[in-house]
């Protein structure tokens, strides 16, 4: 008998399924109801839900809730630090079984390769990890990176079954232009989802956007996330290590716009996903602001299952995978028991087997640091007593494009630590072309030393912040020795690091310790003065010449609202 018929049999009540959950509340999301049923189960799939179904493994759930297991919009797996497997290890206690995530970190640092050897360490998990095609690597012309990904590559991404859909079309003034290379991509993907990337993006402009991708998760405010919302994108609301957003756009979700909302976590650091959790964090904390729960839930699975186009997950119902998470407290899920494909894989916050992580089967990705140093010196020359200054912004990507009075001495422009005026460096990784750009950044509060690493959205150049170029040049120098990284100096002496081999950007330790590790870089950060929740994740935004206003590539100031490479002084 094969599988769908011996589905049909357990469904129908002829044959006996393999696992029953008994006297369970069932959180439908189609109906937005609490249902009293058993939920009957034959290998990865729901054969049936109600009474009367027979199973020699049979839970009784005593009145727990289950409800679908969940789903997060977009996610970025490289933040974590870890490869797949551990990544998994960390949000599937959760209950986070599906993530939709889009690998254009690694793609920046090794093309089309990166993207097969995440499909490849994905393959086999129990997490569901669907791999959405990078759309802009590199992400713009204004920065070199160590991968590229066209129109072609995607195609055949597609061709093959390794990418599900388009990820975030972050180059939107060239979708906005109609710019041929890009419309290539959007062509080669066209039925399937196009994910979305437009921060402030309004009017006439956001209209030619959404004529041609259906998401955004870059809104930070309620006017702009109801615009999107009228033009008929769907809303992913972010809630990042260091992008928050979901206390501003919680107020704007209605029961009449609720089902076109997702949840989604971008990028979050080990130690966040280990203690805060993921999407089922985004969960509770949207119930206890006043969203119903079972609205709640919904945004967080039948929706993104239906704006992806995943059928088979989002809701509990035949025929759909056995994702499922079982609570206690409507008021505030914390998943007590969490199957994935009809499986146990988590109880009580913990896997129920650490051994059945997959191994990574794709060839791995080599992390590359080769940099010209003779090439690299961090003197400013001063041209003008002005310069511009990325103005950094406590928990969000957007910048400041601010205009300052430059500390000079001996005629070069040097860090002002009393206005929290550190020099900031990107220096190109991949090709050892020696290029580099510099310049100063205000509000990450490092009083002496630097911080340097390889994790430096999108490009991963090695990116360093500092108040003197002694310790700047140390801390970048152990990044590089150690093939990628993350590391903290004052002057010669190195306080903290963390080493990346994967790509520079991934670690294939087990998550807790890649978490401890990066936990001494974060108190390192704070004892030299910074009082940001995440230094070092804030710093791997600033070199992101996507977002607004005012960033910095191994090519320079980039000011992104004019959409162009600009002089450090004015």
């Amino acid at each position: 008998m094969d599988d769908v018929a011996r589905l049909l049999a357990v469904a129908r009540g002829d044959l006996p399924a393999d696992l029953v959950l008994a006297n369970g509340r069932l959180v439908n999301v189609f109906s937005a109801t609490i249902e009293s049923a058993d939920i009957a189960i034959c290998g990865d799939r729901i054969a049936g839900i109600g009474d009367g179904y027979q199973s020699s493994h049979r839970i009784d759930l005593a009145g727990s809730f289950v409800a679908p297991g969940l789903i997060d919009a977009h996610v970025h797996i490289e933040s974590s630090l870890c490869v797949p497997a551990q990544f998994a290890a960390a949000v599937l206690p959760h209950g986070v079984t599906t993530v939709v995530t889009d690998p254009h970190e690694i793609a920046n640092v090794a093309g089309p390769a990166g993207v097969r050897f995440m499909a490849d360490a994905a393959w086999g998990s129990p997490l569901q990890i669907i791999i959405m095609a990078p759309s802009c690597v590199p992400a713009t012309a204004m920065a070199n990176s160590g991968g590229a990904i066209d129109a072609a590559d995607i195609a055949e991404l597609r061709r093959d079954g390794a990418a599900h859909g388009l990820a975030e079309v972050m180059n939107f003034p060239a979708v906005i232009g109609g710019d041929e290379a890009v419309r290539a991509k959007l062509l080669a993907m066209s039925g399937r989802p196009i994910d979305g990337h437009c921060p402030a993006v309004r009017g006439k402009a956001l209209c030619a956007y959404a004529a041609v991708v259906g998401s955004d998760h870059e809104s930070v405010s309620p006017d702009e996330a109801r615009e999107k919302l009228e033009r008929g994108m769907y809303l992913l609301i972010r809630e990042a290590t260091n992008a928050r957003n979901l206390d501003a756009l919680l107020p704007i979700i209605t029961a009449a716009n609720s089902r076109r909302i997702c949840f989604c976590t971008d990028d979050r650091t080990p130690a966040e996903l280990l203690s805060a959790g993921s999407i089922d964090q985004m969960v509770r904390r949207a119930i206890a602001f006043g969203i119903e729960p079972i609205e709640a839930i919904r945004m967080a699975t039948l929706n993104p299952s239906e704006w992806f186009g995943l059928r088979h997950v989002g809701a509990i119902a035949p025929g759909r995978s056995a994702n499922l998470i079982v609570f206690d407290d409507l008021s505030a899920p914390m998943a007590r028991l969490v199957y994935s494909g009809g499986k146990l894989c988590a109880r009580d916050g913990k896997l129920t087997d650490t051994s059945n992580a997959p191994p990574t089967a794709a060839e791995p990705v080599p992390s590359r640091c080769r940099i010209d140093w003779d090439k690299v010196n961090l003197n400013i020359p001063a041209k003008t007593d002005r310069h511009r200054v990325i103005g950094l912004r406590t928990d969000q990507l957007v910048t400041d494009h601010r205009i300052l009075r430059a500390k000079r001495s001996g005629g070069s422009a040097v860090s002002d630590v009393s206005a929290d005026v550190l020099k900031i460096a990107v220096i190109e990784r991949h090709r050892g072309s020696g290029n580099m750009g510099v310049g100063f950044i205000q509000g990450v509060g490092l009083k002496r030393g630097a911080m340097a690493g390889t994790v430096a959205h999108d490009h991963h150049n090695l990116i360093v912040i500092g108040a003197d170029d002694e310790s700047m040049l140390r801390a970048a120098g152990h990044v590089a020795e150690m093939g990628g990284g993350l590391a903290v100096a004052v002057g010669e002496q190195i306080a903290a690091s963390l080493p990346l081999p994967v790509g520079g950007l991934m670690s294939d330790q087990p998550i807790a310790k890649v978490a401890e590790a990066y936990d001494r870089l974060i108190a390192a950060a704070r004892q030299l003065g910074s009082p940001l929740r995440d230094p070092f994740m804030a710093m791997s935004f600033m070199g992101l010449e996507v977002i607004p206003s005012l960033k910095l590539t191994d090519l320079g100031l980039v000011d992104v609202e004019q959409f162009r490479l600009v002089d450090l002084f004015v």
